[in-house]
């Protein structure tokens, strides 16, 4: 599954070269040119990593990582800084307001890839290659593909992006509305029993492999992949 970054730059050449980057590594890139408008498009669609510019229109990249950061939607979302303020205090002050890592200008696309992929590890569990094991499942994010041991799991779309979520994110609880805003995405409309069915569905497809009670209830609160046995 491409990983979605959104781009948040007010410099039209940089928004361009860094997409066509992005594109060239296989990712699916968006652009907004302030806060405002990456506000609005991350309420669409929560992306995999924001790349963010320190200095924007209105309100700056720094205060726009501090506001994401108290977000339920947001604050698991890796930002990088892209910056031409290299000095320390500068890089201090944002990585004291949540930002991940951060590339001073001017940087070139390779950096800015290796800088990517080496955040998505830390936060993500994927390595290089889009992999990521949990469990004894393993998905190949590239191959779109699932296996169980050397099994191949065959799985519908809503449920790869599902379980992609899951093993991506293991061992938190996510409330029916926060796996709607991740998985569906904000501009669908799905009713939350909807994120039932999947569930169950998902647990049938990794029944046969033994890996069902990997996706736990938790009463009152939602859903949680978990290595460790449910009380």
């Amino acid at each position: 599954m491409q990983k979605h970054i959104l781009i948040v730059e007010d410099e039209p050449a940089i928004r361009d070269m860094v997409a066509f980057a992005l594109r060239r590594a296989g990712m699916d890139p968006a652009h907004a040119a302030d806060a405002r408008t990456a506000q609005n498009m991350i309420v669409e669609r929560v992306p995999d990593l924001i790349l963010l510019d320190w200095m924007l229109p209105g309100m700056s990249g720094l205060d726009l990582a501090r506001r994401l950061r108290k977000e339920d939607l947001t604050r698991d979302v890796p930002i990088i800084m892209l910056t031409a303020r290299g000095e320390e205090t500068d890089r201090v002050g944002g990585l004291e307001a949540g930002v991940d890592d951060y590339v001073v200008k001017p940087f070139s696309p390779r950096e800015l890839i290796a800088r990517i992929n080496a955040v998505m590890r830390r936060t993500h569990g994927t390595d290089a290659d889009g992999i990521v094991e949990v469990g004894g499942l393993k998905i190949d994010s590239a191959a779109h593909r699932v296996y169980a041991g050397v099994e191949t799991v065959p799985i519908g779309p809503t449920e790869y992006r599902l379980l992609h979520f899951f093993m991506t994110h293991a061992e938190r609880v996510y409330s029916r509305s926060q796996l709607l805003d991740y998985v569906w995405g904000g501009s669908v409309y799905v009713e939350e029993r909807t994120v039932d069915v999947h569930i169950r569905r998902l647990r049938k497809t990794l029944e046969p492999y033994a890996c069902d009670a990997l996706v736990q209830t938790v009463r009152g609160a939602g859903y949680r992949f978990s290595t460790t046995p449910s009380a």
